[in-house]
């Protein structure tokens, strides 16, 4: 798409938006049961798009992970909205009485969306929903690495959306940077740190505030009593959720020195269970293209040449149809920290795992690296938990399970530092895309009048009064 069909479109949501500055419930709700009726009536054919791209993503994790997701967001939505339009009544001090104030949450007006090709429903209607409950307009543009589903989108937004409404726009790498560069009011964008960094410094020239949701290396931490036999399948599941390709999967282990070959074990002896045959398993995802299978497999072999074990569970052919890039759940010990596959977000079914002595030196590990957008802690002491909640940072926490954390509408979810600025999901998404307005209304009868000029003795007793009572 051209930059000028761009503009064009960014003009046309923004006069519709000037008409309209504060769309009332009934609109803001009429906008989000046409989206919930995108994933509910076209589920099949949604999951059959994102089939098409990725070669084969399992149809129960499209199911789940993307449209009940999406799903259950609008929903909430609709059901939360005339609570989170409602003024919000904001208590007084004394010394301001009778006066009343308020907070009032407005639209902002256009909101660009810039969706990523891993989860490529979820991740770009999610987002949508929030602008649109706050009462924006919305230019949305889709990864061109999943065209089937980006296609999809665009024809099935545009049958229940105007286009000063809600839109998507096509195109490449090209396309991305000149949609980035729109004057919008505020820019959403989930994806990797590095685009990211590009996203915000395009957003910065028009000083338009952004929300990133990146990624970076998420933790799993298993204490020295952890329950493997709870545990191990969780994070497995976790893991191996389309095949890794998820920016909150656990992306390294940290397993203490003297259970590492306890924690091998359970590896083998459950993966095969829930995981059986990955090669022709229809439970299990492809990896999206041959650039990304080949970059998975470059991570291994330089970690093979650096000393790690590498143990491929059910490898098999990886290229066979209906199933075509099959890369096999991995687990990687011995990593160090001079190994790609510790320095990189790997963003596959490879899992390292280092291994630790003390709480002290895990929790060291995980703070030298930068802040991840999640981190799992596996374990029974609570008194040790709360300790690696409060001395480690990260974007959000499932404590003995993973990933579970993003379902819950009620949380926000977003990163800290590199792996993100900014969080969405139900009320925070709302907030996100709003401008929380101050109001502060005064009385006929102010005390205020109290301090005016000419200043003199008056005032001077009663600035000693505010003094004394808010000392």
């Amino acid at each position: 798409m051209h930059p000028e069909e761009l503009a064009r479109i960014l003009r046309v949501q923004r006069e519709a938006f000037a008409s309209d500055r504060y769309p009332d419930r009934d609109a803001r709700r009429d906008r989000l049961e046409r989206l919930l009726g995108i994933v509910t009536r076209h589920e099949d054919a949604l999951a059959a798009a994102i089939n098409r791209d990725f070669g084969h993503r399992s149809s129960h994790e499209t199911r789940l992970a993307e449209l009940y997701v999406v799903a259950a967001e609008a929903r909430h939505a609709i059901r939360r909205l005339p609570h989170w339009m409602s003024p919000r009544r904001v208590a007084t001090p004394w010394h301001l009485l009778p006066a009343s104030a308020s907070v009032v949450h407005q639209p902002l007006g256009v909101v660009g969306v810039i969706s990523p090709w891993n989860y490529p429903v979820q991740l770009a209607l999610a987002p949508a929903i929030a602008a649109l409950a706050a009462g924006n307009r919305v230019m949305l543009k889709p990864s061109e690495t999943t065209p089937a589903t980006s296609m999809l989108l665009r024809e099935l937004v545009t049958t229940h959306f105007g286009e000063d409404e809600f839109t998507v726009v096509l195109g490449d790498a090209e396309v991305g940077a000149a949609f980035a560069a729109l004057a919008f009011d505020h820019l959403f964008f989930t994806g990797s740190t590095t685009v990211g960094r590009s996203v915000a410094a395009a957003a910065a020239a028009n000083l338009t505030p952004v929300t990133l949701e990146l990624g970076g290396k998420s933790p799993a931490l298993f204490d020295q009593d952890a329950d493997f036999a709870q545990g191990i399948p969780r994070l497995i599941v976790g893991k191996l959720l389309n095949a890794g390709q998820t920016c909150i999967a656990p992306d390294y282990a940290l397993v203490p020195a003297a259970r590492l070959d306890e924690f091998v074990a359970a590896v083998a002896s459950e993966l095969p269970r829930l995981y059986p045959s990955v090669a022709t398993n229809p439970d299990y995802s492809s990896i999206i293209d041959a650039r990304h299978y080949a970059r998975l497999e470059a991570l291994v072999d330089d970690a093979r040449a650096k000393g790690a074990t590498i143990a491929a569970f059910d490898a098999g052919p990886v290229g066979e149809p209906p199933y075509p890039r099959r890369l096999a759940p991995t687990l990687v010990t011995g990593a160090t920290d001079d190994m790609a596959i510790m320095r990189e977000e790997i963003f596959g079914p490879l899992l390292p795992v280092e291994t630790y002595a003390t709480l002290d030196e895990a929790i060291a590990r995980i703070n030298a690296r930068p802040h991840p957008l999640a981190m799992y802690w596996f374990g029974r002491d609570r008194s040790r938990c709360e300790r690696v909640l409060r001395e480690t940072l990260a974007g959000g926490v499932t404590v003995n399970d993973a990933l579970w954390h993003f379902a819950h509408e009620g949380l926000p979810f977003g990163g800290v530092g590199a792996s993100g600025i900014g969080a969405y999901h139900g009320e925070h998404g709302f907030a996100a895309f709003s401008h929380a307005k101050p109001v502060f209304r005064q009385s006929r009868y102010a005390a205020a009048r109290l301090l005016y000029p000419p200043y003199g003795r008056t005032f001077e007793r009663v600035l000693a009064l505010l003094r004394r009572f808010n000392a």
